[in-house]
């Protein structure tokens, strides 16, 4: 039995973190008790919404402690179990990221399903990520054949997929993403147009692409995003809020100079957490599964290889340094 690594949350940030605020430390041998499991991550997971849990406030998850491991998805093997649901040589996926080994009751520990994929796709489109995506644009905007949808953040892990499971259902798709290869990646992926916010004005970029107005808006992004999705929205649009990676390291969001057209145009807002559709995870599999098997929906990584580049890899985040899902390699 040999130690591990693990980053810790040195101190909470004031704005954009920087790598002071992590702490990279060696974790004593964890002898495993009864009902628990050792396993070796080889995947970590790399998301936004792990800024907000760097500060300390009421939220829908505890926020990280100081001092204290960090976590996030993870994707590893068993390789010690001294329970009877998990055996040595199982994959599972787990929270229990940022560190090299984790060591818990094998109730927090889930086998993936045996579906021939790569390991990696279990923290990607047949993720959190790819739920996120599933469940925010079929159940909270109900979004439909024929629907025009407008998705920011395009080339990242979640807004790929929505853009992907959009087509499958046959819908008119626009994605936002900063710069020509980004949006490349966009229109590859089936988007009928694509946005380079930082060519221009968004409001008036989603203007000339939806002249009719847009149905769906899956948020991701928050500020301008938003406020041109206010402006193009038609009657009983509905839209899915699922991230504003533009306001997690300022301060409150501005005020939205399209805002008062949700009363005119009756736009419904709902933010959500993939985790409220735990009891539908069949469905997403079977969909998910078989939409990756046909080829209609696909995926791209950003790897960062070993422990040490997990900080950077987070940080680059809010920089616009992926296309698709982050991720780490151990």
């Amino acid at each position: 039995m040999t130690g591990t690594r693990a980053w810790h949350l040195a101190s909470r940030p004031s704005g954009l973190p920087d790598m002071t605020h992590f702490d990279l430390r060696d974790i004593a041998p964890q002898p495993l008790q009864v009902g628990m499991v050792r396993v070796e991550n080889r995947w970590l997971s790399v998301d936004p919404y792990m800024r907000g849990r760097m500060n300390d406030v009421k939220s829908y998850v505890p926020p990280f402690e100081v001092g204290a491991p960090l976590q996030g998805g993870a994707v590893g093997k068993v390789v010690e179990s001294r329970s009877p649901d998990l055996n040595v040589g199982d994959t599972v996926l787990h929270m229990m990221g940022w560190r090299e080994q984790a060591v818990g009751e094998a109730k927090h520990f889930t086998k993936v399903p045996a579906m021939g994929v790569p390991d990696e796709q279990w923290l990607g489109n047949l993720g959190l990520t790819g739920a996120t995506a599933y469940f925010g644009l079929l159940r909270v905007a109900e979004a439909r054949e024929g629907d025009v949808v407008f998705v920011s953040a395009a080339a990242g892990a979640v807004g790929s997929a929505v853009v992907q499971i959009a087509k499958a259902r046959g819908m008119t798709v626009i994605g936002s993403a900063g710069g020509e290869e980004k949006c490349a990646w966009v229109r590859e992926l089936g988007a009928d147009a694509a946005i380079d916010y930082k060519a221009g004005r968004v409001v008036r970029q989603l203007m000339d692409a939806a002249p009719e107005g847009i149905d769906v808006y899956f948020d991701n992004v928050g500020g301008d995003h938003l406020d041109a999705a206010f402006a193009a929205a038609r009657n009983n649009a509905r839209f899915a809020i699922c991230g504003m990676i533009e306001n997690y390291n300022a301060g409150p969001p501005p005020s939205f100079r399209y805002i008062m057209r949700v009363i005119a145009a009756r736009i419904r807002m709902q933010g959500f957490i993939f985790t409220d559709f735990m009891a539908e995870m069949p469905d997403f599999y079977r969909d998910m599964g078989s939409w990756i098997a046909e080829g209609k929906v696909k995926s791209r990584e950003t790897v960062r290889e070993g422990i040490e580049a997990m900080p950077q890899a987070f940080l680059d985040l809010f920089s616009g340094g992926n296309i698709g899902k982050m991720l780490v390699k151990l």
